[in-house]
């Protein structure tokens, strides 16, 4: 008979490994089945007395390894099930097709910034950054604006109050003067940034705004390789290859000039925005004045360089046909959500 109840725990062990269930209940039934008060486990350990002494080894290993198995089963079904219905509880279907995920936008300075960082990319420009709260020094004097100066008056300047030294800097070319510090030549880099001027807010005008200024200095850099510079930056970011260039003033180049592109007059918007003749300004530039290359530390009589600069703004204004620059700061969701295809 002893023999018979270990054949019936064997066969008890076989059913353990065998089952499986779809949910917690049918896990508990079986617990109890088992492992409960009543359970077939509980009245094998009372039979255990009434074995013979020399089976009573098999017998309480047979029994263990029932137990030990059983345990072992209740324990990962209920961990399987009860993973799956938190999962089910959290995600719901997981079979559902997915909600469509919104897509955030690029800012439409950041999208002309960027365009113009990777047309320069390809020619070796790197980026160069710098503080927006600047010295006298790197914001005027070096570049040739001393002290009274009447050209800084083209510059309506916020000053800070408590130290008339320290100001909200008026263009990025001070950023290539701290480049030109710590740097020699070849320099060939590109400074894109924010910018403030005192000036009054309306439709074409802001008192921040985003400029990107650029700067190369070589042995024999001349007017020429600045003029073939421009020219494949526009064709690049207008698609337009036609360009002038005026002659113009600003301290720190000599020469200056304005450079305009020809849009052209092929619908009303282009004779509005360049008022019937077809041409758009679109930066400044010119040759480093040998006073602000001495002024860096570099030597005017063995380099030379040029230097330009335009608005962002102004860019994203023209690229993207926008009426106001007031909508560019004004953070208005529903202008925003026009770029969502822009990279």
């Amino acid at each position: 008979m002893e023999q018979n109840m270990i054949d019936e725990l064997k066969e008890h062990i076989s059913e353990v490994e065998q089952f499986s269930a779809n949910d917690l209940e049918a896990v508990e039934n079986f617990r109890i089945k088992y492992l409960g008060k009543k359970g077939v486990l509980n009245h094998y350990f009372a039979a255990f007395k009434s074995i013979p002494p020399e089976q009573k080894k098999e017998f309480g290993q047979t029994i263990n390894l029932l137990k030990t198995k059983a345990t072992d089963q209740v324990n990962a079904l209920k961990n399987k099930l009860e993973s799956q219905d938190t999962r089910a509880q959290k995600y719901g279907d997981l079979t559902r097709p997915a909600e469509s995920m919104l897509l955030g936008t690029r800012h439409p300075i950041s999208i002309v910034k960027n365009q113009i960082i990777d047309i320069f990319s390809r020619i070796g420009f790197n980026v160069s950054e710098g503080p927006e709260i600047e010295d006298d020094w790197h914001n005027f004097t070096a570049l040739n604006l001393p002290e009274h100066h009447p050209a800084r008056d083209m510059q309506d300047t916020f000053f800070i109050q408590t130290n008339p030294d320290i100001l909200l800097r008026t263009h990025t070319s001070s950023v290539q003067v701290r480049y030109m510090e710590k740097n020699k030549p070849p320099i060939r880099t590109i400074s894109p940034g924010r910018v403030y001027r005192n000036e009054a807010i309306s439709a074409r005008s802001h008192c921040f705004f985003h400029q990107v200024e650029g700067l190369y200095i070589d042995r024999n850099v001349s007017f020429a390789d600045l003029k073939q510079t421009l020219q494949f930056f526009t064709q690049e970011l207008f698609g337009k290859s036609k360009i002038r260039l005026r002659p113009s003033y600003f301290p720190f180049t000599e020469p200056s000039a304005e450079v305009d592109v020809y849009w052209g007059l092929e619908t009303e918007t282009d004779y509005r925005m360049t008022k019937g003749t077809g041409w758009l300004e679109i930066m400044g530039c010119g040759m480093v004045d040998p006073n602000v290359l001495d002024n860096c530390g570099i030597d005017s009589k063995e380099y030379s360089g040029f230097a330009f600069g335009m608005g962002i703004d102004r860019i994203a204004l023209l690229l993207h046909q926008i009426s106001d620059i007031r909508l560019l700061s004004e953070n208005d969701v529903r202008f925003l959500e026009q770029f969502k295809s822009a990279l």
